[in-house]
């Protein structure tokens, strides 16, 4: 084998993942009000961007305000600081008319109150002493967001140098607090506290059951062991499901209710709307302002020397990309979301039981783009429909066979499933067997592990844990 240098020249195709691309990309997967976020933070950084505006100076109306803009035969990036110099303004814009609707929207109150807050609150009530309040302060500051008491009472006694007598006893008052159930170190001691409060003094077969319950034969409810448990506690089990009735109605997660943190509320990305017997898309990108390039850079392009328009055209050139960016999102979108209002008339016209199975290779396949353009341009966006607001991943499902030959998405099996349950025999359960030959006899073929697999999907316990005796 003989070795030899030389040169030769071969052309190669590669792709090259630019820092544009990489920003389109990035642009493509955001939701609406992430994406007015980051061209707020590119204004601040770029100087050559600017919002427009009206006449008056100020935004126009989003309501009112529609997109129109057509396309010129724009040059390259390298020609970009000559066709700004004759006047022209780059404007995110699309080819597609759509009037942008934002969905009106739940405002929240700003003003919320913390569980500690509210605890404390109480403790200014129910304790004047001032190392009672010191003690009770510390109590409520191990609570967690739960309402459970991080820690032991002797820890916090020797923390606070205190006897361990005294932060029990204030433990007991933080106990009788709203609400129910706050300040207990395990499960049954909150399920205890709640069932006694809720009592109010009553002390019926059916509270002594429920007691006897949380204390020893919690794991056996889990599992529905009734039988056993009215065994052992020398009762029927009828009144072991009465007490468990009057144990699920208590609140494992007292502290639950409060939250420091503000709601989240779904802003919908697209809004579909029927006219007659057809349907309007709109793209609700409102919040994101309409970007242009400032024209004052024109003049500093023409006059500046060649550092400054070294600067100025790299600036330039990073807003254009931004603002097609931008653009090339909202058609997109469109795009995809025709496709879907396409391929699942069905679903729009009557609802969410009509949901047909669909793969996102066959949209990409009909609009024309790779299929992973369509998995980020539906990654983390809401659609407000006729029927509800839906993300939109919910129209790609996959599907089963009918006696027919017609696809049946999962969801539809689903609902089948659910309806099912809800109008059951309690006392005689369909078993996932059961609802499998239900299934088949109405052509959709299904085996039971595969209704076993959605019923656990819908949070649906088995069987045996929903018979009631």
């Amino acid at each position: 084998m003989q070795l030899e240098y030389g040169l030769k020249l071969e052309m190669t195709q590669k792709l090259i993942m630019t820092p544009q691309l990489r920003q389109a990309i990035a642009i493509l997967q955001l939701p609406s009000v992430e994406l007015a976020t980051l061209v707020e933070k590119e204004m601040l950084e770029n100087p050559v961007l600017e919002a427009d505006a009206d006449d008056n100076g100020t935004k126009e109306d989003p309501v009112e305000q529609s997109l129109t803009v057509e396309y010129d035969n724009q040059p390259e990036a390298d020609g970009w600081i000559e066709y700004l110099l004759s006047g022209a303004q780059v404007a995110a814009g699309s080819q597609i008319v759509m009037t942008d609707k934002s969905p009106g929207r739940e405002v929240a109150d700003t003003q919320t109150v913390s569980l500690q807050d509210y605890l404390e609150m109480q403790l200014h009530f129910a304790l004047s002493a001032a190392d009672q309040l010191a003690v009770g302060k510390y109590l409520i500051g191990c609570i967690d967001d739960n309402g459970y008491l991080c820690g032991t009472t002797a820890e916090a006694a020797a923390r606070l140098a205190v006897a361990e007598q005294v932060v029990t006893d204030v433990l007991s008052v933080i106990q009788t607090f709203d609400p129910n159930g706050v300040g207990a170190r395990n499960l049954q001691e909150c399920l205890l506290i709640q069932l006694e409060q809720k009592a109010a003094g009553q002390h019926s077969r059916q509270t002594g059951l429920a007691a006897a319950i949380i204390v020893e034969y919690l794991d056996q409810v889990a599992c529905g062991r009734y039988r056993q448990i009215a065994d052992k506690l020398r009762c029927t089990t009828h009144e072991v499901q009465e007490a468990v009735d009057l144990i699920r109605t208590l609140d494992p997660k007292p502290g639950r209710a409060f939250g420091g943190s503000q709601p989240a509320y779904i802003t919908p990305d697209i809004t579909i709307e029927r006219v007659n017997d057809s349907y309007v898309i709109h793209i609700n990108d409102n919040q994101v302002p309409q970007l242009s390039i400032n024209s004052y850079y024109r003049q500093i392009v023409r006059e500046a020397d060649s550092d400054a328009r070294k600067y100025v055209e790299g600036r330039i050139n990073a807003a254009v990309w931004l603002i097609k960016s931008i653009d090339q999102r909202r058609r997109t979108l469109y795009k995809v979301t025709e496709a879907i209002v396409d391929l699942q008339r069905r679903f729009f016209d009557h609802g969410p039981k009509f949901l047909r199975p669909l793969t996102m290779k066959k949209v990409a396949e009909q609009i024309g783009v790779h299929e992973s353009t369509v998995s980020r341009a539906t990654a983390n966006k809401y659609v407000c429909t006729p029927h509800g607001v839906f993300g939109m991943n919910t129209f790609f499902t996959s599907g089963l066979q009918s006696a027919g030959g017609e696809d049946v998405s999962a969801s539809r099996v689903k609902q089948e499933i659910k309806q099912m349950i809800a109008g059951e025999d309690q006392t005689q359960p369909l078993s996932d067997q059961a609802i499998s030959d239900l299934l088949n006899g109405k052509g959709v073929t299904v085996s039971r592990r595969t209704v076993a697999k959605y019923r656990e999907e819908l949070a649906i316990p088995a069987s045996s844990r929903r018979k009631r005796h």
